[in-house]
């Protein structure tokens, strides 16, 4: 329990405070948006990596319009967690959805947030 207390370990101050371009998912924004409550980080990251999983289905359909609704969808929900590579590269699928280059980079962004996700619930 130790590992993931250090893993979801958020400063106090969040001033000066800048988005963690290290990591997966920024866990200083994760905590403002949860309060710092640990149980509820980890029921929204779970429930994030199951929208971005049915948003990769729906983005392999390859409809213009259900591509740009798909991408628009998980651009937010990445946000609003602090997946920022999911939410940027989403935000390029959103803006040319038949560029399949932009899907394959959006499903590799979210494969790394997965992990990322994968490896704090074992800690």
């Amino acid at each position: 329990m130790a590992a993931l207390s250090i893993a979801f370990e958020a400063p106090d101050n969040y001033r000066g405070y800048t988005p963690s371009q290290h990591r997966p998912i920024d866990l200083v924004h994760l905590a403002k948006q949860t309060s710092g409550d640990k149980a509820l980080e980890l029921e929204v990251l779970h429930t994030f990596a199951r929208q971005a999983r049915s948003c990769m289905n729906e983005l392999a359909c390859g409809e213009a319009d259900i591509i740009t609704q798909a991408a628009h969808k998980l651009k937010g929900a990445a946000l609003a967690i602090g997946a920022f590579n999911v939410s940027s590269a989403a935000e390029k699928v959103e803006s040319r959805a038949g560029d399949a280059a932009g899907i394959i980079q959006l499903g590799n962004a979210i494969t790394e947030a997965e992990n990322f996700i994968n490896t704090l619930s074992r800690s």
